[in-house]
């Protein structure tokens, strides 16, 4: 067998009705290469009155990675970044010591029927950098290398493959890849990084001929090169690269190597000691439920 673990979608509300599907972290996996959390959203119709904003919040010790397939987001944060992201492209927020940021629905949508579709990851930073300065890089869709073979058209969203490397920086190995299959395509599973996850977004598809179930993401044993295979057409992405070489506490917003870490970075919220996300001066709520 070349899955490891199959771990089933959560679903989480994230407010106003705007549900998610999380993957990682689970009991089974707490990681899978940096990747210590996934989140699937949609893909959901919005009705015209609906708003889907998440408010400001904190977070440290990670990067968030956000990647669309369907709709539009705009991202704002504590560094005075105001960027709205798209389909193909990837929006990679550094937390490092600190930083505070929202995700809200564009002025431009509001009032319109839509549809959103897209995934957030976070990865974990080195030990050694989770205290760095925070930053934020926007890499357009367009700058994302692509390969087209056989009925596999695929996207090398962080990381290299046959040559082709993402411009998107990492502190780490680190492998995204956005992969389509036509119909009947089928696609080997390269074994270029440690560890691997394969997850499923639209149609359905099978792993070395077994029926992956919806909204599961299989964790592939090392050694592993499975083929992929679909009889309708399907898009999955694939995650992975060098394991954590030292756990990583997470709470909440919050991770790091260190339990005390976390702790202040819970009592700094609540004192308001973070810096705010200029013109958007809403926040959410530390937890009631505090870590331990």
């Amino acid at each position: 067998m070349a899955i490891l673990h199959h771990l089933q979608g959560r679903s989480r509300d994230l407010g106003g009705g705007f549900e998610v599907r999380r993957l990682l972290p689970s009991a089974a996996c707490r990681s899978v290469g940096p990747f210590i959390f996934f989140d699937h959203f949609g893909p959901l119709d919005v009705a015209p009155s609906a708003r889907h904003d998440v408010r400001p919040h904190p977070h440290i010790g990670l990067a968030t990675v956000t990647y669309l397939f369907e709709g539009a987001i705009l991202h704002r944060d504590s560094l005075g970044s105001v960027q709205r992201i798209e389909p193909g492209a990837i929006n990679w927020m550094t937390a490092g010591r600190g930083i505070v940021h929202s995700e809200r629905t564009p002025e431009d949508l509001l009032g319109h029927a839509r549809r959103i579709h897209g995934l957030q990851l976070w990865v974990a930073l080195p030990a050694a950098q989770e205290e760095c300065a925070p930053d934020f890089v926007h890499v357009g869709a367009d700058a994302m290398p692509e390969l087209d073979e056989h009925g596999v058209r695929l996207r090398v969203l962080v990381g290299e493959l046959h040559g082709q490397r993402s411009p998107v920086e990492t502190a780490m190995d680190t492998l995204y890849l956005d992969v389509r299959l036509a119909d009947g395509a089928a696609w080997h599973v390269p074994g270029v990084v440690a560890e691997r996850a394969v997850y499923c977004t639209e149609g359905a598809i099978t792993v070395d001929g077994v029926p992956l179930p919806p909204h599961t993401l299989a964790v592939l044993r090392p050694d592993a090169s499975p083929v992929v295979a679909t009889v309708d057409g399907a898009r999955l992405v694939v995650i992975g690269g060098a394991p954590l070489p030292e756990p990583r506490y997470m709470w909440w917003n919050f991770v790091s190597a260190r339990r005390e870490r976390i702790q202040q970075a819970a009592a700094d919220w609540d004192s308001g000691r973070f810096e705010p996300v200029p013109g958007d001066d809403e926040r959410v709520p530390l937890p009631e439920s505090r870590f331990a």
